[in-house]
């Protein structure tokens, strides 16, 4: 008969393999903040260490929206890929697309051949999508702090601008205007008059946004010294766009490094020294002022017609209306759109200014109708890192105002 051993001679329990541990200092908390609740706007975790109320820590933890544009991008023709890239930053398709389009007509070498009219409606658009996207971040940057109304006044003007979209490309949020070349045919009739009203109800509805929110008790004591980054530490964490030119440095790609006909126009680029979340407010609101004076520029100059596509039949397709009269003009249409047309082997990288900072395309063609490699600088990717230098000190619930200053889009970040 087998003797039963006392509890205390059992055997020893394997060895378990050794795992990293997160370590923490003194009496703090390890919180998770998203990647589902409204106020991380998207799909963004935030993993915050936390000592009572103040954050001793934040990391962020991205990748829950990954959709591999860049690699979609690169198994279409180089006309199609703008279709993809256009959804990488939903709230800036338009600008998005400039900037993919600038870079492909580099390579093809037709940069100084695209026409003025189309380099000008190029400009106006991309400027009410700027608008358009910074009412959004104000819209829904209002709503994290409590102002509702905000969320109506603000989606109203882009209500208007999303109709203006709609007018010259068809849809409201991802067109498929802008062309390598151009842009996809003229302005439609009516388009001008939409683009007038808006332009004289634009200025009444800042100063009412302004009235609302720029000296309100409540919104100032939850923005002010919130999420400070000293301007040696935004371009350490290489911060660009309004985040950036809050902390006091007037960086802005329209003005050091022109593209698209920018150098005709006159605008200035504001800037606050202060590098707080009321900072970067502040910037943001002078921007959509400033975006609305290029906007009323490029409208004298739309008086001026013109062509608004390339005359190059190696990239672009022949008008529609010939299409039906010329065995030539089907030909040539039925070929650049079964096989699009082929780009001379190079690399190239272009940056825009877009409305959350210097966005770039890195573009590498080895000589066939598809992208070699198409490679993104995305703003809202490097803006949210700094994240982690702002929250530490602050109070959990300022994470969120944080957030919302840097204005990011997971399409971009993740992509």
């Amino acid at each position: 008969m087998k003797a039963i051993e006392p509890p205390g001679a059992a055997a020893p329990l394997p060895e378990l393999p050794s795992m990293d541990v997160v370590s923490r200092d003194g009496n703090t908390m390890t919180l998770s903040m998203g990647p589902q609740h409204p106020s991380t706007h998207g799909v963004l975790q935030v993993v915050v260490e936390v000592s009572g109320e103040i954050v001793e820590k934040a990391e962020m933890e991205i990748g829950y929206l990954h959709t591999g544009i860049e690699k979609s991008a690169e198994n279409l023709f180089w006309t199609q890929a703008g279709t993809v890239i256009e959804r990488m930053d939903y709230l800036n398709p338009l600008g998005n697309a400039m900037c993919y389009m600038l870079a492909a007509e580099r390579l093809l070498g037709i940069t100084d051949r695209i026409p003025e009219r189309a380099q000008d409606i190029r400009i106006l658009l991309c400027e009410l999508s700027r608008i358009a996207s910074h009412c959004v971040w104000l819209g829904t940057g209002g709503i994290d702090l409590g102002a509702i109304s905000t969320f109506f006044y603000s989606f109203d003007v882009r209500e208007d601008i999303l109709d203006l979209i709609e007018l010259s490309g068809g849809a409201r949020m991802h067109p498929n205007y802008l062309r390598i070349g151009g842009v996809n045919g003229d302005l439609p009739a009516g388009f001008t008059e939409k683009l007038d009203a808006l332009i004289v109800k634009f200025p009444q509805r800042m100063r009412e946004l302004r009235t609302l929110l720029q000296n309100n008790p409540i919104l100032r004591d939850r923005m002010i010294d919130v999420g400070v980054i000293p301007p040696a530490q935004a371009i350490e964490w290489n911060v660009t766009g309004p985040s950036l030119r809050g902390s006091g440095i007037a960086y802005d790609v329209r003005k050091a490094f022109p593209y698209g006909g920018y150098e005709r126009y006159s605008f200035d680029v504001p800037v606050r020294s202060e590098g707080d979340a009321y900072a970067r407010f502040l910037v943001r609101l002078d921007e959509m002022d400033e975006s609305m004076r290029i906007v009323a520029q490029v409208r004298k100059a739309l008086d001026r017609p013109g062509p608004v596509m390339i005359d190059d039949p190696k990239v672009a397709q022949p008008p529609k209306e010939t299409i039906a009269l010329s065995m030539e003009a089907l030909i040539h249409h039925f070929k650049m759109v079964s096989e699009s047309f082929r780009v001379p082997p190079g690399d190239v990288y272009q940056a825009i200014e877009s409305p959350r900072g210097e966005l770039g395309y890195y573009l590498v063609s080895n000589g066939n109708n598809r992208p070699y490699r198409v490679r993104t600088r995305p703003p809202s990717l490097y803006n949210l890192q700094a994240l982690k230098a702002m929250a530490p000190g602050n109070l959990i619930a300022d994470v969120v105002v944080m957030i919302g200053s840097l204005d990011p889009v997971f399409g971009e970040v993740d992509r």
